[in-house]
């Protein structure tokens, strides 16, 4: 039977992993005859099916001061616990609206009962959870305690019932292994462990006319390496081992970084630019020309997806410190192209011993890493031959069909037998 079901959080919008993640979800859902709507403080979903309240984005002035001083005061004032208080009062009355508009069987919040960029939120949220009985799948895509800026803080104890709460009705999913043991041990709360995934049913659309031209608008010549880095320029991401490595190759390269800073400062992309110089590595920002649909800049050039950039890379690198989970590993396995990979500890434990074939390093590169990379970039056969048994293995392992199976028993644990 057709359910309504409801996606919350803080913006579904862009190209973050949460929104990457929620669409999937979203298309399945859909597949199974449910139909989905979406709450947050930004959205670029069709209005029909929207429910716009701009205080749940962490980004909302209030919010923004609200978290820091909750994050920044080792004793709470009197007056922050009630500012949070009336927040979290109006946000209650608006998620209260959504379900009944859209008359929602169920709430799927969104890293909005994980992570506390909008305590209010997740305040609001458990009060709903709690007094209305609606069945709940809580996806949580990084924990407080995995960042190290939310232990210190004066709200521990809306951190301890909210982030997540334990609740009958919630059914707690976790994207790797070690997010499902820390949230057992910490809480006593059981999860579901349900992956990132791509949709390796399907091919990647081949280069069109439109993204043809990748390599001219990015001043790269057809005799030079493309390398490209698809991820934020944020500290965890490792990217001076990135630059390391192309410096070392000792091949004519570009090092072209798909994506801007985002909400974590811009410290580290001065630090990346100026460590680009030092080892005398060509290197491009390109975020102003790469967005989440195909356009054109104010002043006059292409931008283009990084679904169209991914196809004209010789090599993808991944040198990240910590990962949730990996999205762009996965990105690069559908588009058939070699990746070099840290050695992190949710690759380490969940996704290495599912035999993929990378080009890996252990938090430093190697002589034996510049070797094998330089190998590869001279042997196309060999490339083929890997990206081949990397697409087979994501299409076992990360799949939508996997996503299909495991949401389709949590319905039933709500809803009882029938179409999910």
């Amino acid at each position: 039977m057709s359910k309504n079901i409801g996606f919350i959080s803080f913006r579904f919008a862009g190209t973050d992993g949460v929104s990457l993640e929620t669409t999937k979800w979203d298309h399945v859902l859909t597949e199974l005859g449910h139909n989905c709507f979406y709450m947050g403080g930004e959205l670029d979903t069709p209005d029909e099916i929207s429910y716009f309240y701009d205080e749940l984005h962490f980004q909302h002035p209030e919010i923004r001061r609200l978290n820091y001083e909750s994050f920044n005061n080792l004793h709470r004032p009197e007056s922050l616990t009630k500012e949070l208080h009336d927040c979290r009062v109006r946000i209650k009355k608006e998620i209260y609206k959504f379900i009944k508009k859209f008359n929602l069987d169920m709430i799927i919040p969104q890293n909005a009962l994980t992570i506390p960029l909008n305590i209010p939120l997740g305040m609001a949220l458990t009060e709903v959870i709690a007094e209305s009985g609606i069945p709940v799948i809580a996806h949580h895509h990084d924990f407080f305690w995995e960042r190290k800026r939310f232990l210190r803080n004066c709200i521990y104890d809306y951190i301890n019932s909210c982030f997540p709460p334990h609740l009958p009705n919630i059914k707690h999913v976790v994207i790797n292994s070690s997010a499902g043991n820390q949230l057992a041990l910490r809480t006593g709360i059981s999860s579901t462990l349900v992956p990132n995934v791509m949709r390796f049913e399907e091919e990647p659309d081949p280069v069109d006319e439109y993204s043809s031209d990748v390599r001219e608008a990015l001043g790269i010549s057809d005799d030079e390496l493309l390398i490209l880095q698809p991820t934020r320029v944020v500290q965890r991401k490792g990217i001076e081992h990135a630059l390391e490595l192309v410096a070392r190759l000792n091949m004519k390269a570009t090092f072209v970084i798909s994506h801007a800073s985002g909400d974590e400062g811009y410290e580290y992309q001065q630090r990346v630019k100026e460590y680009a110089e030092m080892v005398g590595t060509k290197t491009l920002f390109v975020q102003d020309i790469i967005k989440d649909k195909r356009g054109m800049t104010s002043d006059g050039r292409k931008i283009y997806t990084l679904e169209d950039i991914y196809p004209h890379a010789d090599l993808v690198t991944y040198p990240s410190l910590v990962e949730g989970f990996g999205n762009a590993f996965l990105e690069t396995l559908w588009f058939r192209k070699p990746i070099l990979v840290n050695n992190y500890s949710i690759y380490s434990t969940d996704i290495k011993p599912k035999g993929f074939q990378v080009i890996e390093m252990d938090n430093f590169i190697s002589s034996e890493t510049i070797e094998l990379t330089k190998r590869l970039m001279h042997d196309k056969e060999e490339v083929d031959r890997m990206a081949e048994i990397n697409y087979q293995l994501g299409l076992k392992y990360y799949s939508y069909g996997v996503i299909k199976q495991k949401l389709e028993t949590l319905l039933t644990d709500f809803f009882g037998t029938g179409k999910h």
